[in-house]
């Protein structure tokens, strides 16, 4: 039986897959619980096929012929933020964390149970959804010109467009929904993956450092994330105008 959030409207589910196995494994379960599928086995059609017909998330394979899956996230995150889970036979930190900093949304390494993949796609979509009445762009900004529309995907600073992807939007979203409280990463952990596994602390403190890095770039001048040493990190909210006058 599938969730009830996603029953409205079945979700299209993009699997970028050489192995034909593994990707009729993946189609079988996922169209088993109500979702459309599409597979690709080449990584140079990968792009195109987004462009012409975008996918509610993709699983995306990083050993793919023709381009490689880090090269087509990077890439997928110049023009959409659509959820994005790699799946991987490389099982180094680095790569996952070069993943995950490029855009990706969650892995799962190989070999994996494909209920484990569709219970992941299901957890990220929710996710989406939960934190979509977190904040929206309204006719004024949020608060400190920080304006977040997790509908449509999009973060703006003082107008500024901050080019986010879909788990920086998260994250930034959690900090803003109380400015000013610290975040444990155990905490920021469990709300960005509530699937109860381990992740790395490292991983959050990735998204932060590159949420962070977007932020300075519209405020050099202005640390609106704050670490706070053996704790977490809360964020600080501050207009503009207080911020340069406190610069």
């Amino acid at each position: 039986m599938i969730d009830s959030s996603l029953a409205r409207s079945p979700a299209s589910v993009l699997i970028v897959e050489d192995e034909p196995k593994l990707s009729a494994l993946l189609t079988d379960y996922l169209r088993a619980e109500n979702f459309d599928t599409q597979v690709i086995e080449d990584g140079r059609e990968v792009i195109a096929s987004v462009r012409a017909h975008p996918p509610s998330l993709i699983l995306l394979d990083l050993m793919l012929p023709g381009r490689g899956g880090l090269e087509i996230c990077r890439e997928l995150r110049t023009f959409s933020d659509v959820p994005v889970i790699i799946l991987t036979a490389r099982v180094d930190e680095i790569d996952r964390l070069l993943g995950l900093e490029l855009g990706a949304d969650d892995y799962v390494c190989k070999p994996f149970s494909p209920r484990e993949v569709v219970a992941r796609v299901k957890a990220i979509l929710r996710r989406i959804e939960a934190l979509s009445g977190v904040a929206r762009v309204g006719a004024e900004p949020v608060s400190g010109g920080l304006a977040i529309d997790l509908e449509r995907h999009v973060a703006s600073l003082d107008g500024k467009d901050l080019n986010l992807t879909p788990i920086e939007i998260r994250l930034l979203a959690l900090l803003n929904s109380t400015p000013g409280r610290i975040y444990s990463r155990d905490h920021l952990l469990r709300q960005l993956y509530d699937d109860h596994r381990v992740v790395a602390d490292r991983t959050v403190d990735s998204h932060v450092k590159n949420l962070r890095r977007k932020l300075q770039s519209v405020r050099p001048d202005h640390d609106m994330i704050r670490s706070i040493y053996g704790v977490g990190y809360r964020l600080d909210v501050v207009p503009a105008d207080d911020g340069e006058q406190g610069a």
